[in-house]
């Protein structure tokens, strides 16, 4: 017996939408094209598929205006008109099911819940086939049957029923749902059915008379209060019950051979995700499951170009294993040891390298004492020019491709366990076969879009500049760190004693469930909401609470100690290598601006704004006969906004040479700039900066230490004081 699933398109689509829709998170692309319900749509798709595994599936849509609202103008009447971000994601949606090999269908004049009726009536008519509806619209449990069951999505997980479970709960035939309609009506169709009838009352007739007929033939029997709302609504009644029935012959040209499952066209699945930016979907697509015979590689045949990839246990390319090499080209496919290497050095020479992350491959091999000159293509900076969203690994890039690639977190675990060569090996050689076959395609497209100079000239040169300031390194004073540690530990004791004295008692300070019972059950102070894993005490509830009790900036304060302590003092403590220097990763393809940004560890993060934050940078020395120098553009990025966007002030300002953070701070909390403090000044920096970048309300208030609503007025003030940035913006 073959199964049949039968879908509610608008309605996963909604419930999809409205699910972050309520919470103002509208989920958008790079490109600010709302995704939200689409997320949520695939992600159920997906769902049903994995959990249904069915040969035969169809996803019914509304069209339009249908025959009901000919025959009744206020039919759904009521309902807001559908958002705009998403009637934008409707035909997205319908692209994507056709991709996934999943069949939709839609016909004027006629709901889906017409359609679904009609592909359930196959069911009834043919014992081959059994039908399962998914929808959270209670209008479809009238089609529930011998053959048709139902799962009826709830805000959480769903109620499967079928006739006996329908019946035992209800207590009436599922067909008797539209005669339950006719009495109660449907607010959300805007059906009206008789006024003063609800869904309690209405079953209790249908148990005792049977059905709509049955309540009237009966009508001498029924109280004279109930009597007299059925009379004078009757004609409604009537009139529900048509508009309720769902039709079970609607003329579709489609039969059952029509619905079963294709199999997926993974190209353009891949493409559309990309564009979407739905990443962790495109991980789940099997792609090139057929993969070329594995070869371990003694040594190579010579080629002009070889593509060669790099595996490591771990992703710091300074502190991980190198486990070998992936290597593909015309007549070379396979994987090369690292025994094999070390005993031919020279076996990768004469070949032009294609490799995605040149700066990588680099270090890993000078950490072993070996250098390489002839790298002439790094996938990855053409990826991120290309604006190819580039996350931990190459599998991101290569899917998007078509590639099969797996993941670091599928390949290697969370623990990073070596895997065995036979699974690594062909990992490896898959992922040197995508750089080099895809090469050229890069090239083409960074040509047309005029990236190809950018890529030549600045980019691509950069990354070995880069290279050679990691492999360099920062000096640290260990001692120096050992040092600030002790008393910083001091410092924390202290605070965390004090913190218990004003409780009253010791508790785990930071457990976020043991620190809201302290403060909001036993001590009383002001809270909000208390959620399933108790009261929030984040940095925004804290803030609003400061003055109304010591242990609140205690709490702070010992939240700021405990962060300098942990990510930033033993935290570079632990990253000092054996030659008393700390070799960060400048990742030159993570950030939208263009910025490089520093990571195992952070470098640029180094705190500041308090005694020990100023410290921690005494720590970082010059090396051996150097001096440590600070060059900077001054507020490059400033003056191109000012000029852009023509705000007279602040080009008056750079004309001159008036400190531009002076002067919005003067501007913004609206005093002489001889009364702006250090403190404001810090601020109106932070959001000068912030707003070229798209800084938000959270992410200010993130930077700064201060409440979202500090923010908020911040970045209004300033949009106020500057409209044509606004404008610009």
């Amino acid at each position: 017996m073959e199964k049949i699933i039968l879908v509610d398109g608008n309605n996963l689509l909604f419930r999809s939408y409205y699910a972050t829709a309520y919470t103002g998170n509208i989920m958008k692309n790079s490109k600010h094209f709302p995704t939200n319900a689409l997320f949520g749509f695939v992600n159920m798709i997906n769902k049903i598929v994995e959990e249904e595994k069915p040969t035969y599936m169809i996803v019914a849509f509304d069209k339009g205006k249908t025959f009901r609202h000919e025959e009744y103008k206020e039919y759904k009447g009521g309902r807001n008109a559908t958002p705009d971000d998403l009637k934008k994601q409707m035909p997205i949606a319908r692209q994507i099911l056709e991709y996934m090999g999943i069949k939709y269908y839609e016909i004027d004049n006629y709901e889906a819940d017409d359609i679904i009726g009609t592909f359930s009536h196959y069911c009834n008519k043919d014992s081959n086939y059994t039908g399962t509806i998914i929808s959270s619209d209670h209008d479809l449990l009238q089609l529930i049957s011998d053959d048709v069951s139902m799962k009826l999505l709830k805000m959480k997980d769903y109620v499967r029923y079928n006739k006996e479970s329908f019946m035992e709960e209800y207590g009436i035939e599922p067909i008797k749902i539209i005669d339950l309609k006719a009495l109660m009506g449907d607010q959300s169709d805007n059906i009206p059915g008789v006024r003063g009838i609800g869904e309690k009352t209405a079953l209790k007739l249908l148990r005792e008379y049977g059905s709509l007929d049955g309540v009237y033939e009966n009508i001498d029997k029924i109280s004279e209060k109930l009597r007299a709302k059925l009379i004078e609504d009757k004609e409604n009644a009537y009139l529900s019950y048509h508009l309720a029935t769902i039709i079970q012959d609607v003329p579709v040209d489609i039969n059952i051979e029509d619905i079963k499952l294709k199999e997926m066209d993974a190209y353009n699945l891949n493409k559309i995700y990309e564009e979407l930016e739905f990443f962790s979907f495109i991980k789940k697509i099997k792609k090139h499951d057929v993969k070329e015979p594995f070869n371990i590689l003694e040594s190579l045949v010579p080629d002009k170009e070889l593509a060669l990839y790099i595996e490591l246990l771990g992703t710091n390319y300074h502190t991980s294993k190198i486990l070998g090499f992936g290597v593909y080209s015309e007549h070379n496919s396979g994987f090369i040891t690292l025994d094999t290497f070390l005993k031919n050095p020279s076996m990768f020479d004469g070949f032009d390298l294609l490799t995605y992350d040149a700066k990588r491959l680099i270090n890993s091999l000078r950490w072993v004492g070996k250098e390489l000159h002839n790298i002439v293509f790094d996938t990855m900076i053409a990826g991120y020019l290309l604006d190819y969203t580039l996350k931990d690994d190459i599998s991101y890039m290569a899917n998007v491709f078509g590639y099969d690639v797996k993941s670091l977190d599928d390949l290697y675990t969370k623990k990073f366990i070596e895997p065995d060569i036979s699974v690594l090996g062909p990992e490896a050689s898959l992922k040197a076969k995508f750089i080099y076959e895809t090469k050229t395609e890069l090239i083409d497209k960074l040509e047309k879009n005029k990236f190809l100079d950018f890529y030549e000239q600045i980019d691509f040169p950069l990354s070995f500049v880069l290279a050679d300031m990691e492999f360099n390194g920062v000096k640290v004073d260990r001692n120096c760190l050992e040092e600030m540690d002790k008393e910083i530990s001091v410092k924390i004791k202290e605070t965390e004693n004090k913190i218990y004295e004003e409780a009253g008692e010791k508790f785990n300070i930071s457990s976020p469930k043991q620190l809201g019972e302290v403060l909001f059950d036993k001590m009383g102070l002001q809270h909000g909401r208390k959620g399933k894993t108790g009261y929030s005490t984040s940095i925004d509830v804290l803030n609003k609470l400061k003055g109304t009790h010591p242990i609140i900036d205690l709490i702070i304060d010992y939240r700021m100690l405990t962060k300098i302590e942990t990510t930033y003092i033993v935290g570079l403590l632990n990253s000092i290598l054996k030659d008393g220097k700390v070799h960060t990763i400048y990742t030159q393809t993570l950030t939208r601006t263009g910025r490089l940004s520093s990571i195992e560890p952070n470098l640029q993060n180094i705190p500041v704004r308090n005694e020990f934050g100023k410290l921690i940078r005494k720590a970082f020395l010059p090396s051996d006969e150097s001096v440590i120098l600070s060059a900077d553009y001054s507020q490059i990025e400033l003056r191109i906004l000012s000029h852009m966007s023509g705000v007279k002030s602040l080009i008056d300002a750079f004309n001159n040479d008036v400190d531009i953070h002076t002067k919005t701070a003067s501007d913004i909390f609206k005093v002489d700039a001889s009364e702006v403090t250090s403190n404001m000044r810090r601020i109106a920096k932070a959001v000068n900066f912030g707003i070229i970048y798209g800084i938000s309300n959270f992410g200010l208030a993130e930077n700064l230490d201060i409440s979202m609503a500090e923010a908020t007025e911040f970045i209004n003030n300033y949009l106020q004081e500057y409209p044509g940035i606004k404008e610009y913006m």
